[in-house]
């Protein structure tokens, strides 16, 4: 097996975790894979970390924010994709390892964080920032809203959906959101602002290509943000995704795995079927 790269996604292991606790609660831990120890050496490991060979905590602890990457300098700033609120919830509920109330605090955390992240009329944020929600720019990239800020809507609609314990800020924010992309055109939006909803001086290649395109991916986050609320004018974000095709665009550029993965997830939230998984009575 080769490794692709030495580096990591603090937003990652969040998935792992929570994945894990629910194989757990779905089939138990006596069928040859023991998935709540395995979700604890996670947990356990990370807990561990405290800065010795400049590795840290997938969380900073000061700050109750995930990390962007728990190592150096990458401690101390994050990513509001990263923001997961909904799967602290879930580790507080079924992780037993201590650390329950700071899991619930982390929750919290982030949801007040994505208020000071996302613009108060557009709802865009940036794709990097600072743990205050300003801008984070690298040596490689002015921050704006890309890639990573089209994961931020589905989260928000997951939240909302798995506890609804913010719901008029984020009721306020898909409006806010919809209402934005609706004036660029719902068949038009292009992938890549600054979060005031202008055009960014610099654009992000991908695939050898270097433009702004309407991206499958972020139609399909979008989509997910009609969740949130009973709008029904909402209902063409949905319509416009059941209507697209993961397929090349016109240029030839196919990305499956980003647009690909957003769009099943995407789907998934729609169905109604990605949802808590509470322990079974087997």
């Amino acid at each position: 097996m080769k490794q692709n790269s030495p580096g990591s996604a603090s937003d990652g292991e969040l998935y792992y975790v929570t994945g894990l606790l629910f194989a757990a609660n779905r089939w138990g831990n006596e069928t040859g894979i023991d998935y709540y120890a395995e979700a604890r050496r996670i947990l356990d490991a990370m807990w561990k970390k405290d800065g010795t060979g400049n590795i840290y905590n997938l969380i900073n602890v000061e700050h109750k924010q995930i990390t962007f990457v728990p190592e150096g300098r990458n401690y101390n700033w994050t990513d509001p994709s990263y923001h997961l609120p909904a799967f602290y919830e879930i580790w507080a509920e079924y992780a037993n390892d201590g650390h329950e109330q700071f899991y619930l605090d982390c929750a919290d955390t982030s949801r007040v964080f994505l208020h000071r992240a996302c613009h108060p009329v557009t709802g865009l944020n940036y794709d990097y920032s600072e743990f205050s929600g300003a801008a984070h720019s690298t040596p490689w990239m002015p921050a704006a809203f890309r890639y990573d800020s089209w994961r931020v809507p589905m989260n928000i609609t997951q939240d909302y959906v798995w506890y609804g314990k913010d719901k008029n800020w984020q009721e306020d924010y898909a409006a806010r959101l919809q209402g934005f992309l609706r004036s660029k055109g719902i068949d038009t939006f292009e992938d890549q602002f600054n979060p005031d909803g202008t055009t960014p001086d610099f654009i992000l290649g991908a695939g050898g290509f270097k433009k702004l395109r309407h991206s499958l991916g972020l139609k399909s986050t979008a989509a997910t943000t009609s969740l949130i609320g009973n709008d029904k004018k909402s209902l063409d974000f949905v319509h416009a995704l059941w209507n697209a095709k993961l397929e090349p665009y016109e240029d030839g550029y196919f990305d499956p795995y980003y647009d690909g993965l957003l769009y099943l997830f995407s789907l998934m939230h729609l169905s109604g079927k990605y949802r808590i998984i509470t322990p079974q009575n087997n």
